[in-house]
């Protein structure tokens, strides 16, 4: 035993001492928790106090002078506390993150956390289990845990998880997206339990993993309806309604008039409920986008370039983020630069290029286009090759510039072909255009047709290839 020698906070009304404290070197078996890797340096304040204040030295800790004395009035029992239990709790909320201002709140707000003798179970398996718990949701955990039937329901709670496939390091990440107060003080366990069962239909522990909050959701009266909408809308295949749930799991936050205000849109355009799912799958965002200020516009603007709803269907497999890209920080400026390559507003031309630039950032767009001009090709160039291919502009610049470098160097090609087979730039160099092309080169030499040399199915190449001699005398006839 070790003794300390510290000058007392709480000094009586008429001499000032010097008490000598006998304290313990705490032990690893006598905290709860591991020793803190730093040291905390109590505070001295003069207190007017009772004798029997200096076992509240430990309080200095967390709370100034005029904060214990407010503490003390209103909570007498804490002066009868054990000084190193005090410490310890102290300590121990500490090393969980519970610091400064939140501890000071945490104590004057539930002094009990301070005193209450099953807090320290709850406390251990915070530290024990739950790595990286954030100290808000423990501050809002500890509101329950106070109460003596708290711990074993949260613990029950917990093993359902594991149980349910969340690992255990990543039950910190759960709780600090959850409402933690809702989740494990409010709702029975079997309604957690049943609500882990009706999730794993879909997916589970990834679908939990990856948007906790579902978890606070009421199991019949919001995620049960839900699901049984996309089913619906999936043509009663749950199984499809499941796998569009794993794409986008924060499609269950969405209640069931949400949906059906989109589903009654999309009617109204000229889809049907199949082709609208097929379009989630593709884009499950498709819900996320506002009804009014995105879609409403974005869909008249697709009928003003005469697409028909067949054609908007396909557009939209296509192109979906068209239907949320920022149009003031994204589409307009793209709109813009079509149009300056000779794109004509209202056009299904318009449409397509519009659709193919959403893949690509308008930065991407300028550079490419100013890699064709310095290649010789013209705005006029550009245009035609949009309407044939309209993927043209929103190719890699880079790898464009060594697919141009390959076609005149390497194939001693004139860049000019292109205007007749743009889509040669949209193979890749290394998997398609170089293999095939060395392959043929010395059969068909140079001058052979790019189009038929890339577009035709790798099944049908490797069958053209020479075998034996005869099979390229054959060739070369």
């Amino acid at each position: 035993m070790a003794a300390a020698v510290i000058s007392s906070p709480f000094p009586s009304r008429t001499t000032t001492t010097t008490t000598t404290l006998l304290i313990s070197p705490p032990s690893s078996n006598s905290l709860p928790f591991l020793p803190l890797k730093h040291t905390i340096k109590p505070l001295r304040c003069s207190l007017d106090a009772s004798p029997h204040a200096s076992p509240l030295e430990p309080l200095l800790l967390a709370l100034d002078e005029k904060e214990i004395k407010a503490l003390l009035r209103l909570h007498p029992e804490l002066r009868s506390s054990p000084p190193e239990h005090l410490r310890h709790r102290i300590i121990s909320l500490q090393s969980l993150g519970i610091t400064g201002s939140a501890l000071r709140r945490a104590v004057t707000k539930r002094p009990e956390i301070l005193t209450s003798p099953q807090l320290d179970q709850f406390l251990n398996f915070i530290h024990q289990n739950l790595k990286g718990l954030k100290p808000v949701k423990l501050e809002r955990l500890l509101d329950s845990a106070i109460h003596s039937h708290f711990f074993a329901g949260f613990t029950i709670r917990n093993k359902l998880l594991l149980e349910h496939g969340i690992p255990q390091e990543k039950l910190g990440h759960v709780l600090n997206n959850i409402n933690v107060h809702k989740v494990f003080a409010e709702k029975p366990v079997y309604e957690i339990k049943e609500t882990l069962v009706f999730l794993d239909r879909f997916g589970g522990p990834d679908l939990i993993l990856r948007r906790p909050a579902l978890l606070n959701l009421d199991l019949h009266e919001q995620l049960i309806p839900r699901a049984e909408f996309l089913t619906e809308i999936a043509g009663g295949d749950e199984d499809a309604a499941g796998l569009l749930i794993r794409k986008l799991p924060a499609l269950l936050l969405y209640s069931v008039e949400h949906f059906v205000s989109h589903m009654d849109f999309w009617r109204s355009s000229g889809l049907s409920d199949d082709e609208v799912f097929k379009i989630a799958l593709v884009y499950p965002n498709i819900f996320s986008a506002s009804r009014e200020r995105k879609l409403v516009p974005r869909v008249a603007f697709l009928r003003e370039c005469r697409l028909s709803s067949q054609e908007i269907f396909k557009f939209l497999c296509k192109a979906p983020l068209f239907l949320t890209l920022s149009f003031r920080d994204n589409l307009s400026k793209k709109l813009g630069l079509l149009i300056k390559l000779g794109h004509r507003p209202r056009t299904r031309e318009l449409a397509l290029a519009i659709g193919a630039a959403t893949r690509s950032s308008c930065e991407n767009i300028q550079m490419v286009i100013g890699l064709f001009l310095s290649y010789g090709l013209s705005y006029e160039d550009m245009l035609a090759m949009s309407k044939k291919h309209p993927q043209v502009l929103q190719y890699n610049c880079a790898s464009l510039e060594k697919k141009l470098e390959f076609l005149i160097e390497d194939m001693e090609r004139e860049v000019g072909e292109l205007l007749n087979f743009p889509a040669f730039l949209g193979y890749k160099l290394d998997e398609r255009i170089k293999p095939r092309y060395e392959a043929k080169k010395k059969i068909r030499g140079k001058g052979m047709s790019l189009n038929k040399l890339l577009s035709v199915s790798t099944e049908k190449f490797s069958w053209q290839q020479p075998k034996t001699g005869t099979r390229v005398n054959l060739l070369q006839n």
